[in-house]
């Protein structure tokens, strides 16, 4: 049994507000091409399908005829998607039914109700049925209502019950397709600038790989860099697309998984992508800079460090004159070092509520009223109380 293992595509992200619809086009339709090529027997795509809970008409069409192009390859390929963080649930299932005819298979909540189930999809080879369970993104309140009172108190015993209830046989090849934050006894996973995480006291929305570890393969989605999580059989495949400048030095790829006979192990490889526009940095003086300008790096998305003393005259614009889309203009020198300096000596250890405050003021340029305080107060405690899975 073979398939490619996509997630995070992010359709309408923007970067340092570049479009990318133009690179999501054509990185999709590589992922098409080469699916003619290897022929897989599915394809997994885990989450985060869109940037946006509400996305535009033009993602929505950018979407469609991916889904268009993979349908149009023969004999047809089963395409297994599930739901992330970042999708709206009822806007990603509509016309799931019809879709499924057409052997697309969506997974946009998890169970709601005591009948409900995850979906599950089996495919055979020489070998045997593969069991596929779809498991989309959940927060313990999603759930809870499912179990006895206590059984479920943080994201990792959310996602521990839901697996339980479906007594999965594992003698049988099972995958399941996740979207959640899996971690190593605690040690997380490389994270780029580009995940937008939400940051819980303690570590709470963290899930610990041994949850899953029984799967023949965990096909992972919400982390931005491919790597596996204790054993190369859990795996985050990574996005299609470098979509921050740390992402600069990743290979992008179809992370493509071979599964034999049951406990032979799967066989991972990886089929490169290549983006019309590359992320990468630029250091120097701003005159050498510009002299590196080529046909082949000049279209690039480009973030810029320039090591001035003496800071030029609209280096941005200058730059722009022979790059296409510089990101962001930085300057290292002497006068900036010692301003970094001299702001590390101060206390920043503010809390949430302090810090929200602070950045209301910047951006409003008044303070908050009283009221306005009280709901973003009322909004933080939800969300921690939501995590904790505990009572107010």
């Amino acid at each position: 049994m073979r398939f490619f293992h996509l997630s995070d595509l992010h359709i309408g992200k923007q970067l340092h507000y570049y479009s990318l619809q133009e690179n999501q086009r054509a990185v999709l339709s590589q992922i098409a091409e080469k699916a003619r090529e290897y022929r897989p027997d599915a394809i997994l795509i885990c989450g985060d399908i869109f940037d946006h809970a509400v996305p535009s008409g033009e993602s929505y069409m950018v979407f469609d005829k991916f889904l268009q192009e993979l349908s149009a390859i023969t004999p047809g390929i089963p395409v297994l998607v599930i739901a992330g963080n970042h999708d709206n649930a009822r806007r990603l299932g509509y016309a799931s039914s019809f879709l499924e005819k057409h052997q697309i298979y969506l997974s946009v909540s998890a169970p709601t109700q005591q009948e409900e189930h995850l979906k599950k999809v089996v495919l055979s080879d020489e070998y045997g049925d593969v069991n596929f369970y779809l498991l989309p993104f959940l927060k313990p309140g999603y759930v809870r209502h499912l179990f006895a009172e206590g059984a479920v108190t943080d994201y990792e015993s959310a996602v521990r019950e839901v697996l339980a209830r479906e007594e999965i046989d594992y003698r049988q090849r099972n995958v399941l397709l996740s979207h959640q934050f899996y971690t190593n006894h605690g040690q997380a996973p490389e994270r780029c600038e580009s995940e937008q995480l939400a940051v819980s006291l303690g570590g709470l929305e963290n899930v610990d790989v041994s949850v899953i570890a029984e799967f023949d393969y965990a096909a992972l989605g919400h982390i931005h860099g491919a790597q596996m999580v204790k054993s190369p059989h859990i795996r985050y495949c990574g996005t299609p697309l470098k979509y921050s400048v740390s992402e600069e030095h990743h290979k992008k790829s179809i992370t493509m998984v071979t599964l034999g006979a049951k406990g032979e192990g799967a066989v991972i490889e990886t089929i490169p992508l290549i983006p019309i526009q590359d992320v990468r940095r630029e250091r120097g003086l701003l005159q050498e800079i510009i002299g590196r300008a080529r046909e082949g790096n000049r279209h690039d998305f480009l973030s810029v460090t320039l090591t001035d003393e003496k800071e030029p005259y609209h280096p941005k614009e200058q730059l722009e004159e022979v790059y296409d889309a510089v990101l962001e203009v930085r300057i290292d020198n002497t006068r900036t070092r010692n301003r970094i300096s001299e702001q590390q000596d101060e206390d920043f250890s503010m809390q949430p509520m302090e810090l929200f405050c602070a950045f209301y003021q910047e951006m409003q340029g008044q303070p908050m009223t009283a009221e306005e305080e009280a709901l973003v107060e009322e909004i933080l405690v939800e969300e921690i109380v939501d995590s904790r899975g505990d009572e107010k």
